[in-house]
């Protein structure tokens, strides 16, 4: 039976071993709550690895805050006290990871499909760069195109941005991508974003869809801008040396039960956007589409300026598959 535990006890489960299982696994997220999409996810994924093990394995699910911070659980999933994770990586590791936070790489969920689905261009660039720090790449767990949440103003236009304080995820290069947009930038961890916004530190949130948004600021926001500047996917990984520890048999569960979870979530996340962005107009938000030239001048704009940055960080041969395959 799979064991979902609290943060009172999570700590101790990190070092138990199974009663009566062969095998124990953990799984974690680093953004989603039991009831959250993401954590909805891990605790399916973990219910098809036992029964496809047929108890052979016993999984314990750990939710967004359960072992830390988002950088604290991603130190522990690197250390191998977590084997399975739907995360958001840190680029404090490797700066290259920042490649899965390309701006303005895929124009619509078919280019993204083809990208960072299964045999997709974009799929074994992310085998590569998650290797070089013990990771596996399972495939991507899609949420859509990100915006810009703010209140009392907002911007569809880089000019128009330049007044607008931001919070951006402490992870490259998305600080560059907001301040090549015009916004002025505050890099915080997921915890402080709501305070911070209460208290004018910052205007807004950037990089999510409109769920995050929505679902946890939306007594404070007003408006979300769905700039599009980034598709925002998190990524279905394992460390490499607690997957090899596994049987053959097991290795294989971990990889049909992994393309399961990203081929239902490509089937749904389009739809669950779409539903998250009618349910946040309902619920008094302004939904803000820029126009399709806005959009081009934005992308330009964060193409020029962002791209040679990365070339820098994650080098030339992985951007030039990028420039030759993007949009």
């Amino acid at each position: 039976m799979k064991k979902i535990l609290t943060s009172s006890v999570a700590g101790l489960a990190l070092f138990s071993t199974a009663a009566f299982a062969d095998v124990e696994l953990r799984i974690a997220t680093d953004s989603g709550t039991i009831d959250a999409p993401s954590g909805m996810a891990i605790a399916t994924w973990a219910e098809r690895i036992e029964e496809e093990s047929n108890g052979e394995i016993e999984v314990t699910v750990f939710y967004q805050d359960e072992l830390g911070s988002q950088l604290e659980v991603f130190d522990l999933f690197v250390a191998g006290e977590v084997d399975l994770m739907l995360s958001w990586p840190s680029t404090s590791y490797d700066r290259r990871i920042g490649v899965v936070n390309t701006p303005c790489m895929v124009g619509s969920w078919e280019e993204a499909f083809g990208a960072l689905g299964h045999g997709g261009w974009a799929s074994g660039i992310l085998n590569e760069v998650f290797g070089g720090i013990g990771l596996m790449y399972l495939g991507a767990w899609p949420e859509g195109f990100a915006g810009v949440a703010t209140r009392g103003t907002y911007a569809t236009n880089i000019a128009d941005a330049a007044d607008i304080k931001v919070r951006v995820q402490p992870f490259f290069p998305i600080p560059n991508t907001m301040q090549a947009l015009g916004y002025q930038t505050e890099a915080l961890e997921w915890g402080e974003v709501f305070t911070s916004i209460q208290t004018g530190v910052v205007d807004g949130d950037s990089g999510n869809v409109i769920y995050w948004d929505y679902e946890y600021f939306g007594e404070l926001l007003d408006y979300y801008v769905h700039t599009r500047h980034d598709f925002v996917t998190g990524n279905i990984l394992a460390n490499a040396d607690s997957f090899a520890n596994l049987s053959e048999e097991h290795q294989q569960i971990i990889l049909d039960t992994s393309t399961m979870m990203m081929a239902d979530r490509f089937e749904s996340a389009r739809a669950e956007d779409e539903a998250n962005i009618a349910r946040a107009v309902e619920g008094g938000m302004e939904y803000i589409e820029p126009s399709a030239e806005e959009v081009s001048e934005m992308c330009t704009a964060v193409r020029d300026a962002v791209w040679p940055l990365m070339e820098e960080n994650i080098g030339a041969d992985i951007m030039a598959q990028i420039r030759e395959n993007a949009m």
